[in-house]
């Protein structure tokens, strides 16, 4: 469950955006013959839902109806009681609340067309529960995965999200500001990041480190009082109305700003890979589908997905001085049209 504020602000999402991602997922639906999708969304993959319409769930689940000729239904498996919070924050032509979304949304398509053909964006990660309550509810609908139609009609950033992973970068470089590399208990300042973060308006934070980068690099959550090394880091994990990156922050160490130069020039050669060679450790996340940050390609990701020109990714690397590492990572914006891929905010903190 998310602890964050979720409010729709129309001056970042304004209606015509919307409208205009809502029309590039039609124009693949006509292309594809489909005469509707369905999205699902949780807590864990909301990504899809939230692009198309401004949703976010702090908990449940639901299902997004985008027939091809008629304005999107949402059917929600959660209470009346939260039913004005969601046409609030929410732009769709109605919020229908059931416990079995799967039957409804099935009823709903097939009342229309009992033989539609219906596409289903991230089935492999439906419930099985749900999936057969869809089948119950429309026997004779066509469903198909819908996955890869729906990844490259929301492949390229509209002005609008690249802002909001902008925005959600800034807060993640405020709060891992607050950070300090004076010995003081790693548990208090990630406690004084996480409510930085809170105060600027994320959404969520999630914050882990690797408290002695000479023992271990591998970042977990922190619980308790933990000392940390001469070095150590700190990734921030920040979502921002329903936009979600990754900062990586590494302190104790004099060479971040060379760290900070080679991953820029591992960056400008996305959607290439070359630019990581030399790196002991690294990874490019984005959002495909519904998981916000999905691992694309990366020292241990098989197989490798190369992110869309155009894409927003979250890079993380590990990049090592003379038997020194250094974990250091933003959010990216991929290249296109033969402009080289580029950060979004340096990792370098004064």
């Amino acid at each position: 469950m998310r602890r964050g504020l979720i409010a729709r602000s129309k001056a970042e999402l304004p209606d015509a955006v919307l409208d205009a991602r809502l029309a590039r997922v039609r124009a693949a639906m006509g292309e594809a013959r489909l005469d509707a999708i369905v999205i699902y969304t949780n807590n864990t993959r909301p990504a899809g839902v939230s692009w198309l319409t401004g949703f976010v769930p702090y908990w449940s689940e639901a299902l997004l109806l985008v027939p091809r000729q008629s304005d999107p239904i949402l059917v929600v498996a959660l209470t009346y009681r939260v039913k004005s919070w969601i046409e609030r924050t929410s732009r769709v032509a109605e919020v229908i609340h059931t416990p079995r979304i799967g039957l409804e949304a099935a009823r709903l398509l097939a009342a229309n067309k009992p033989d539609a053909a219906v596409g289903m964006v991230d089935l492999d990660h439906l419930s099985a529960g749900i999936a057969d309550d869809f089948r119950e509810g429309g026997p004779r609908l066509a469903l198909n995965d819908a996955s890869e139609l729906f990844a490259q009609a929301r492949a390229k950033a509209d002005p609008a999200e690249i802002a909001l992973a902008a925005k959600a970068a800034s807060i993640a470089h405020h709060a891992l500001s607050q950070i300090r590399g004076d010995g003081t208990d790693l548990g208090k300042t990630i406690a004084a990041a996480e409510a930085a973060a809170r105060e600027l308006g994320a959404e969520e934070i999630y914050l882990a480190a690797a408290p002695d980068l000479s023992a271990d690099h591998r970042l977990r959550r922190i619980e308790g009082t933990v000392a940390p090394g001469r070095s150590f880091a700190v990734r921030a994990s920040v979502a921002y109305k329903g936009s979600w990156v990754r900062l990586v922050r590494t302190i104790g160490c004099d060479r971040t700003e060379d760290a900070a130069a080679r991953l820029a020039d591992a960056v400008a050669q996305l959607p290439g890979a070359r630019g990581f060679a030399d790196f002991p450790s690294w990874l490019v996340e984005g959002c495909r589908v519904a998981q916000p940050l999905e691992p694309l390609m990366g020292a241990r990701v098989t197989p490798a997905r190369s992110p869309a020109p155009g894409m927003l990714v979250s890079v993380q690397a590990q990049i090592d001085f003379g038997g020194e590492s250094i974990l250091t990572g933003a959010p990216a914006l991929v290249g296109g049209a033969g402009e080289p891929a580029r950060l979004l905010v340096s990792p370098i903190f004064d």
